[in-house]
């Protein structure tokens, strides 16, 4: 008997160790990430043949200690190769692991080459040809720690490939890990079998093969061990014909139901197409469909559901895929009743939104994600059904019942006044409760939900639960649209980090904020382009800049512009360090038909630009950053430090009877009064005349002044 070694995914050797042992094979010990077992050539082909579930099978020729390339080296060296395989066989070497003499792969995989080819010239052989697109032998090496373990693979390529797909859908599953996820989901062959997003069909046609005794390796063409000096033709070909005819009876003979549904028509296709060449074309009922419409088709009773719904991490997804589980939750206990459920994801909070208490759970890692199959034992409870009602509803509790309770009021009291002060972009709710730290910001039917980064204190799974919650029970309480719902995440910013881009979606909309329309962009960076506690300081600036030359600084989009030019100023000049703000400001501009040469633009650092300049203003906006380093400006600036050197040179610029409105997001921020006086300025605090009704939770952010000449 040689040793073997049976290669799988984290949390499935188990599963694997429970089938080699019903394939025959021996001394059966499960090991990180795979089974050791025992076993003759015969019982090594059948298991090659039919192991659902590993992804490799390895002939271990040798196990030693590698402290460093030298050792790797000697390990390998010590194996007469020429025994396996002879000099006209291509060959590559495949090398998983790394220690700390053995840090690359690559180079662990060409010592090992080395030793081999050594091995063949030191026998006055040829040596043999490495081909790694088509090698006829793949030799395995894989290093823990110091442990070494060199072998041959059996299959040649990774036993996941059947042949039967040629072409699948998004972020399709391994057919060795959909294989898993059949068998751990409960489901028998003597069950119906529906997978509600079937994509390109792995897990019913893994479950049809199953049911028609189909040997998962019986398509393959080559296998790694014909080219081992020992193979058995005859065995080997004994073992395929046995399976052969078994497959051929088997799909005969199958009465189980299979149900795929797609939404997409051209992924149904592929599945089709896959199923075709598994040969269980035949078993599958595909059809297009919404997982979210989900009905019981005919001839479907007591049986399991299995679907991997998607669980993406891009900007953006998560609030369609909470409604994506939550109807799904929805349909499963209102068509399903008296069945089973097993969903696969990589997110338990997203499976939570399915709303039922799962029955049994395992953690089964999908490559290097993290994922976990709950099963549930699907009843009629919370299906409420109306009198006439074919289809019947869902009875919903109330998310995070408090937070749920806030921002229903919240809207109420906002929603009154903000059509009233006529404008279509507000704030609804602002981290009112410590347990629910997000902000929540209108911009027509669309909401941005900013998710302010957890303290440390908070365990990264509670934030991502409340996160969860936050979204949830905001799309119960408002009815908006999961499609237009945002979520972004706020972190401490550093600089000008906030107008970092997210995304270049070039997604816009235009917003009208006191008869001012503005361009807005919801998607692409962490703001909009519309700083909405600056509401009530733009209306005062236009109401300020008639018949005046208004200078706005470290500018943004340049909406105070916008204000200004709209409100009659003579002229207005905005500067900014961005051409990207500059043109939408522009934009902006155009979008009130203010255009012309009275309008300037200007792309310059600030700092350095007032320093420079020897314009003079009648009306002056500066709203600089907290703080910034930014590699683009000459200086670092602190507003708190910095803010008086600002006002000098703004001095210069400001016309006798001119005004300047300096405001800033410092929390705590504290106006040198002396120094001001001693330039001979002087400045009301205008903070809480300009401070939103909608930020009035959060007045530290917000410092207002108006700055002017003090009077002889």
């Amino acid at each position: 008997m040689n040793q073997y070694l049976a290669i799988t995914s984290r949390g499935l050797e188990n599963l694997l160790a429970e089938e080699l042992n019903e394939l025959g094979a021996q001394s059966v010990q499960v090991v990180h990430a795979g089974v050791r077992f025992k076993a003759n050539q015969e019982t090594a082909y059948r298991c090659c043949l039919w192991t659902r579930i590993s992804s490799r099978i390895i002939q271990v020729l040798s196990e030693f200690n590698v402290r460093d390339d030298m050792d790797l080296y000697l390990g390998a060296a010590a194996i007469n190769w020429t025994n396996y395989f002879s000099n006209s066989t291509r060959i590559v070497v495949d090398f998983n692991g790394t220690n700390r003499e053995i840090r690359n792969s690559q180079y662990g995989a060409m010592k090992v080459k080395d030793a081999i080819v050594d091995s063949f010239t030191k026998a006055d052989l040829r040596r043999p040809n490495i081909d790694r697109d088509q090698p006829d032998l793949r030799i395995h090496m894989r290093l823990s720690g110091e442990k070494g373990v060199l072998g041959l693979d059996m299959a040649g390529s990774g036993l996941h490939q059947r042949g039967y797909r040629t072409e699948a859908g998004r972020a399709p599953l391994r057919e060795t890990h959909a294989a898993a996820l059949v068998i751990k989901s409960g489901w028998t062959p003597e069950q119906p079998l529906l997978d509600p997003m079937c994509g390109s069909g792995t897990l019913l046609i893994e479950a049809a093969m199953m049911a028609a005794d189909i040997a998962p390796g019986l398509k393959r063409k080559r296998w790694g061990f014909e080219s081992i000096k020992d193979f058995d033709k005859e065995a080997w070909l004994e073992i395929h014909a046995e399976a052969t005819v078994k497959a051929r009876r088997g799909v005969a003979k199958v009465e189980t139901k299979f149900f795929g549904f797609e939404l997409e028509h051209r992924v149904l296709a592929i599945a089709r197409d896959n199923a075709g060449r598994a040969g269980v074309k035949s078993l599958i009922n595909f059809q297009q469909g919404d997982a979210t419409e989900l009905k019981a088709p005919e001839g479907f009773e007591a049986g399991t559901v299995i679907c991997n719904p998607p669980y993406g991490e891009r900007l953006g997804t998560t609030p369609e895929l909470i409604s994506l589980y939550t109807e799904l939750g929805n349909r499963l206990k209102l068509a399903f009743a008296g069945s089973t459920a097993a969903l696969y994801s990589g997110s338990n909070e997203l499976l939570s939104c399915i709303r039922m208490r799962a029955d049994k759970q395992f953690k089964l890692a999908n490559g290097a994600l993290d994922c976990v199959l709950k099963t549930y034992l699907i009843t009629a409870g919370g299906v409420k059904k109306e009198e006439g009602e074919a289809e019947g509803h869902i009875e919903q509790k109330d998310v995070a019942p408090d937070f749920a309770n806030r921002l229903k009021k919240n809207i109420a009291k906002l929603g009154k006044w903000a059509k009233k002060e006529g404008i279509e972009c507000y704030r609804i709710y602002d981290a009112d409760l410590p347990n629910y730290n997000a902000a929540i910001d209108r911009y027509q039917d669309y909401l941005i939900i900013q998710e302010y980064a957890a303290p440390k204190t908070v365990p990264e799974e509670t934030a991502r639960r409340r996160i969860m919650d936050i979204l949830r029970a905001t799309i119960q309480v408002t009815g908006v649209d999961n499609s237009k719902v945002i979520l972004k995440v706020r972190e401490r910013q550093k600089g000008k980090s906030q107008y970092q881009k997210l995304s270049s979606a070039e997604r816009h909309m235009n917003v009208s904020e006191y008869g001012v329309q503005l361009k807005v962009n919801l998607y692409d960076y962490l703001d909009t382009g519309l700083f909405l506690d600056h509401r009530i300081t733009r209306r005062k600036l236009g109401e300020m800049a008639a018949g005046k030359d208004f200078l706005n600084l470290f500018a943004y989009t340049g909406s105070a512009s916008v204000h200004a030019a709209v409100g009659g100023a003579k002229s207005t000049t905005t500067v900014d360090m961005s051409n990207t703000y500059l043109t939408w400001a522009q934009e902006n501009m155009e979008l009130n038909n203010q255009v012309g040469e009275q309008h300037e633009f200007i792309q310059a650092d600030c700092l350095q630009w007032l320093q420079e300049v020897d314009d003079t203003f009648d009306l002056i906006f500066i709203d600089p950053p907290t703080f910034s380093n930014s590699k683009r400006m000459k200086q670092s600036f602190d507003v708190q430090r910095d803010h008086m050197m600002l006002l000098e040179n703004l001095k210069r610029m400001l016309r006798p009877e001119g005004q300047i409105v300096f405001s800033n997001n410092k929390r705590h921020f504290k106006m040198d009064f002396e120094a001001l006086d001693k330039l001979g300025l002087e400045a009301s605090n205008i903070s809480d005349k300009t401070l939103p009704m909608d930020f009035a939770r959060n007045k530290q952010i917000h410092n207002c002044w108006v700055i002017k000449h003090k009077e002889a």
